[in-house]
């Protein structure tokens, strides 16, 4: 088995579990609350974090704010969108990065949806295209070139031709909202020596018929995609737009409840492969409500892996 060097060296940084920053659609939080969202997670003992990215918030430009502000966090995007800018744009920035804060950055890249792509006027076509494409554009010569240093790229990636595309031009993959079982196929898809990190939605809450309640919405929110719902059928679990998830379907998709119930879902899926897992919150989650919950977390997660 061949394990190449930004791999190995990615799994060391993450480490099992990571925190996904709340996502907030109708304010962006100060670079100041930015930066001790980040101090407090680093000292509450996670060592990786991540962010996302939609057309109009940069995540290079978010991340720094974050290396600069804590000394050993180990910081992704999760995940950087292709129409945002340009291929080569994309690797210039990310090798930047990598440059000034070694082996503490991971590029996630997705394809993201249609209307992104036509917001800055592109044509959506072929997911798996358009990224094999963009991929093989971040190659592309530029002048100047671009900082000399080594980071991993991952793809966003649940379904079987994404993941077999990601393992053969990338890294590794970063599938999303699945059950274990599908961590298990990715694992064997992509073969030990690429880097799979896993996004675990998770509701933060003792309170466990609530908790199971929020979830059910999640999973009611996924239910309006018809990809999703196809992916899920070939594990077993059914379900559909206008129709309330099972609890069976909640529970193998979303880690809810106390502490340890969410360690434990952490664990099923690093059983069945997974290099990492980062925690997703509820979309609308207030911010510093978020960060609370992940420093309430933290002390279940050590020792995992």
């Amino acid at each position: 088995m061949t394990i190449d060097l930004a791999v190995d060296t990615a799994r060391r940084a993450l480490g099992p579990v990571g925190a996904s920053l709340p996502v907030t659609f109708t304010s962006t939080p100060s670079a100041t609350v930015q930066r001790d969202a980040g101090r407090r997670l680093e000292n509450a003992g996670y060592r990786a974090l991540w962010t996302n990215e939609v057309i109009g918030k940069d995540a290079f430009t978010h991340l720094s704010v974050l290396l600069a502000a804590t000394e050993r966090l180990t910081v992704g995007t999760c995940i950087a969108n292709i129409w945002a800018r340009p291929p080569q744009t994309a690797h210039g920035a990310a090798a930047y990065l990598a440059q000034a804060y070694p082996d503490r950055f991971v590029l996630g890249l997705g394809v993201g949806y249609p209307q992104q792509a036509e917001s800055v006027g592109r044509p959506f076509g072929s997911p798996l295209t358009a990224m094999r494409d963009y991929v093989t554009g971040m190659n592309s010569e530029t002048w100047p070139p671009a900082p000399d240093s080594v980071y991993p790229r991952i793809l966003a990636a649940n379904g079987p031709k994404m993941l077999a595309l990601a393992g053969e031009i990338t890294d590794g993959a970063l599938p999303a909202g699945l059950p274990p079982e599908h961590t298990a196929q990715a694992r064997k898809t992509l073969g030990p020596g690429k880097l799979l990190v896993v996004a675990l939605s998770a509701v933060i809450d003792d309170d466990l018929a609530r908790a199971r309640e929020t979830a059910r919405q999640v999973v009611s929110t996924w239910s309006t995609r018809p990809s999703f719902c196809a992916t899920i059928a070939e594990f077993g679990y059914e379900t559909a737009e206008n129709t309330t998830p099972d609890d069976q379907v909640v529970d193998a998709l979303v880690a809810h409840g106390t502490p340890d119930s969410i360690a434990e879902k952490i664990r099923e899926h690093l059983a069945a492969g997974a290099d990492h897992v980062t925690l997703l919150q509820p979309i609308g989650i207030e911010f510093a409500s978020g960060i609370d919950g992940y420093v309430s977390l933290a002390p279940a997660l050590i020792g995992l892996g």
